[in-house]
């Protein structure tokens, strides 16, 4: 008997174990919310390097995996990159910015090859979510498909023909604590039929 009951009270802290755990990723989930300000504080080479692998754990189609990443922590970069629109101010003034992109030589080929901005956007996702987890701030920036926009980065960070930037998120730690938005609507979701 004492055995069967070990094992009833070992299938009951995992169970709620795996609940707190569940708990918490949808909680991150929910509560994350865009970051526009950032203290001077500056990010570590670890902090920076968790958040690439957290994007690199994405799904990718067929496991192509084509994306890459560049990583500015040169101010004056930061504010060219930041200077493309008035908008990306933000950029400027993040001690951080990722530039999420495409490797199109790693991509699929034909029709196939668009997959890489479901790829690339998966990879922000998991990049934005590692970051609120780790208590950092962060905000996607799009890029892609602006010509100009697209062209402009191009330029200023030297991005080989075959690298397609998706867009650039910068991070670092929150001068600002916006609420999460609920975006929660019932009117967005059909089951079987439209």
């Amino acid at each position: 008997m004492n055995r069967l009951a070990a094992l009833i009270v070992v299938a009951v802290l995992a169970t709620s174990c795996c609940r707190k755990t569940e708990d918490v990723v949808i909680n991150n989930i929910m509560t994350r919310a865009s970051v526009r300000q950032y203290t001077d504080q500056q990010l570590t080479d670890q902090q920076v390097e968790t958040l690439l692998r957290a994007a690199m754990a994405a799904p990718s189609a067929v496991n192509k995996q084509p994306w890459a990443f560049l990583v500015i922590d040169d101010k004056e970069k930061l504010e060219a990159v930041g200077g493309i629109e008035r908008s990306k101010n933000m950029i400027a003034n993040a001690p951080v910015a990722i530039v999420v992109c495409g490797d199109m030589s790693q991509a699929l080929t034909g029709e196939a090859a668009e997959f890489w901005i479901q790829d690339a956007s998966a990879a922000t996702e998991n990049l934005l979510l590692a970051a609120h987890a780790m208590g950092l701030g962060a905000v996607w920036t799009g890029f892609h498909p602006g010509t100009h926009r697209v062209d402009t980065l191009k330029q200023i960070l030297g991005l080989p023909s075959h690298i397609e930037p998706l867009g650039v998120v910068p991070v670092g730690y929150p001068a600002e604590n916006p609420e999460p938005k609920d975006k929660w609507t019932p009117e967005k979701v059909h089951h079987n039929v439209w």
